[in-house]
């Protein structure tokens, strides 16, 4: 079984709630996730991102901070899918990672990475920095529209959950 097939059966015993079908799983591929995200291959290391969402490994955000800062965007992106993806009821996730993810939101060279950073910024509190420079983008001339819309509905749902408290 490759690492993509095991991700996607851990994904499935993680919906169905089999915990302990899951953390069997987990323990076999653990080594395996790990040699991967370390791989010269941006493929294999983008793989082993996606998977450590996939197996719900919410120990292992510091191996994520590495995707996050990887040369290659394939890999970025992946880190941020899965960061997204663990995060969702986890706003500490996001927050830990704020300065980091403001940095690709603003500034990285490839708008899918900067798209998903702004996507992650949904699950974190409401900053007010976070909001203004979510504010920034979605004014910005220079920035790509699809970039633009996601940071404008990004900051809306920021604002809300900000007058919710």
């Amino acid at each position: 079984m490759s690492l993509a097939e095991a991700a996607a059966q851990a994904d499935a015993l993680a919906q169905d709630g089999d915990e302990r079908a899951l953390a069997v799983l987990r323990a076999q591929w653990d080594e395996e996730i790990e040699s991967d995200a370390r791989n010269p291959d941006y493929r294999v290391r983008a793989q082993a991102y996606r998977a450590i969402a996939q197996f719900r490994f919410r120990q292992k955000l510091e191996l994520l901070r590495r995707g996050l800062e990887d040369e290659s965007p394939a890999a970025r992106g992946s880190a941020l899918i899965a960061l997204e993806g663990l995060s969702r009821n986890h706003p500490g996730d996001v927050n830990s990672f704020r300065p980091l993810l403001h940095e690709l939101a603003a500034r990285d060279p490839n708008a899918a990475v900067r798209r998903l950073a702004v996507i992650c910024l949904k699950n974190g509190t409401p900053q007010r920095d976070t909001i203004q420079l979510l504010e920034g983008i979605a004014e910005s001339e220079e920035a790509d529209p699809e970039l633009r819309k996601t940071a404008r509905v990004v900051q809306s749902a920021l604002k809300k959950k900000a007058l919710a408290k």
